[in-house]
């Protein structure tokens, strides 16, 4: 592999060892040692496993030992076995010096597992069949997401009745289908094509509404039970598994605030809710200012900013909540540098989770697409430990199709802000129990209001900062802590 040093090659410069010299000094000399030394075990009349061989062994210089038995030489040839057959997998890549044509290699001789989309698997179909890739079974991930016409790709990776083969026969075996049809479907951007020819069926969907038999799974060990009660009505049965009721993560309450999930409903702010700067890019300003507000306060008090990630149903509003981070935590701020894990669109976010989501629903005159349960469910089942939506609590309480899960975000829980004050991040307290210290709850009027504490958190921060000498946010707060 060109890796030898000068002291190592041949006097015209090539390498002297390479895996092709080290078959042929495998063949003429260790093999034929390993031969002699058999002959003359079995000529001595050697077969207890602890008869001494020492005198007979030819590889003690390079073993570095003394005395050796049977079974001890045994392993040593073992190991030797192991050296040279390892060394043989590697010739091949001495012949092939493109990249592309290693990858080959790898993919069709020596890969137990190849992953790839589906888009790849489109665009290296023609190459793949070309080198003869062959495989016996397929694991689909998020088939739920996939067209009809993506699922087949994957099938089609080898060579088939239809290529020029003298079989004319697959060696697929098994299609392991995993997903769920109780979220997002396929993303179909013609409407005629989405709603009247069910394009956005996928495979996956259409087979479990044919009665396909199928395994659902009926425990979940992502979320808190009380979260995992917003959706656990659109699947049969849904349990938890034991570490999200027994572990201490899910035991505790989450930091500064009073309730593990909680709808805030946002009023329009400066005169306005939602807006459209252009058709069908939605943004509602209050709730991305109000968003952000809430992520500066949990960095501020303690949380890890990549535990936190701030979720929307439109992309107008995912560009707006960025500008309004890359302004509020930039250059010149004390959270300069800092961002949320993600700032994405709940579309985008499937098949992804985190600790705490931070959810902004955007519509303040309409419902729009949320109307589709699926997307609700996707929405509320990305948070482990905690979730806080901002929405318009008098429009989406009133959506037929969200109520059961509306009723649980709005019914016994007030739809103002509630925090605890003085707490920090990690906290003892346990999840569900009352707050003594009743004075240490506060309700936050509006986003305004909410930006008036943190600024001034930010204020004594800067001057905890000054005072020390400098530092970051983790120092600074790690002096309020104390």
């Amino acid at each position: 592999l060109n890796i030898s040093g000068k002291a190592q090659r041949a006097p015209d410069g090539s390498p002297s060892y390479t895996c092709e010299t080290a078959a042929y000094f495998r063949k003429l000399h260790v093999e034929r040692m390993m031969k002699e030394f058999d002959k003359q075990t079995t000529e001595s009349g050697l077969s207890s496993e602890n008869d001494d061989t020492t005198v007979m062994f030819p590889f003690r210089a390079y073993f570095q030992v003394e005395h050796v038995t049977l079974k001890e030489a045994r392993e040593h040839f073992a190991t030797l076995e192991s050296i040279f057959s390892e060394l043989s997998e590697y010739r091949p890549f001495e012949l092939l010096r493109s990249q592309r044509q290693r990858a080959d290699y790898l993919i069709t001789k020596q890969a137990r597992v190849v992953a790839m989309t589906c888009t790849h698997a489109a665009i290296a179909r023609s190459n793949l069949i070309e080198l003869g890739f062959e495989y016996d079974n397929i694991v689909m991930e998020e088939s739920g997401q996939m067209m009809e016409i993506e699922t087949f790709i994957p099938m089609l990776l080898q060579k088939g009745s239809s290529d020029d083969t003298v079989s004319g026969r697959s060696r697929l075996k098994r299609l392991c289908m995993l997903g769920d049809h109780n979220q997002l479907p396929p993303v179909v951007k013609n409407t005629s094509f989405s709603k009247y020819s069910n394009l956005d069926q996928s495979m996956f969907t259409r087979l479990i509404r044919l009665g396909v038999p199928y395994i659902q799974l009926d425990k979940q060990g992502r979320a808190r039970p009380e979260i995992m009660r917003l959706y656990s009505w659109r699947y049969e049965n849904l349990g938890n598994l034991n570490h999200v009721v027994e572990s201490t993560g899910y035991q505790l309450a989450n930091p500064g605030f009073v309730h593990t999930f909680q709808a805030i409903n946002v009023l329009d702010f400066q005169g306005k809710g939602e807006s459209t700067p252009t058709p069908y890019y939605y943004q509602n300003l209050g709730e991305a200012e109000y968003a952000v507000a809430l992520f500066q306060y949990m960095v501020l008090i303690g949380y890890p900013p990549e535990k936190i990630s701030i979720l929307t149903t439109y992309n107008g509003q995912k560009e707006l909540i960025a500008d309004i981070v890359s302004q509020r935590c930039g250059p010149g701020t004390p959270l300069n540098g800092i961002r949320p894990k993600a700032i994405s669109t709940v579309d985008q976010y499937q098949g992804q989770q985190n600790d705490y989501i931070l959810l902004s629903l955007v519509r303040t005159r309409s419902v729009g697409h949320l109307r589709d349960i699926r997307r609700l469910v996707v929405a509320v089942s990305r948070a482990r430990l905690g979730l806080y939506v901002f929405c318009r609590q008098e429009l989406f309480s009133r959506c037929h199709e969200l109520k059961k899960t509306m009723d649980q975000l709005f019914s016994n829980r007030p739809t103002a802000l509630q925090l605890v004050l003085n707490e920090t991040y990690p906290c003892e307290r346990p999840a569900g129990t009352d707050i003594e210290d009743k004075d240490n709850v506060f309700e936050v009027e509006d986003v305004s209001h909410l930006g008036t504490i943190v600024h001034a958190m930010q204020e004594d921060l800067l001057a905890q900062t000054e005072e020390g000498g400098g530092g970051d946010v983790d120092t600074a707060k790690d002096d309020n802590e104390g």
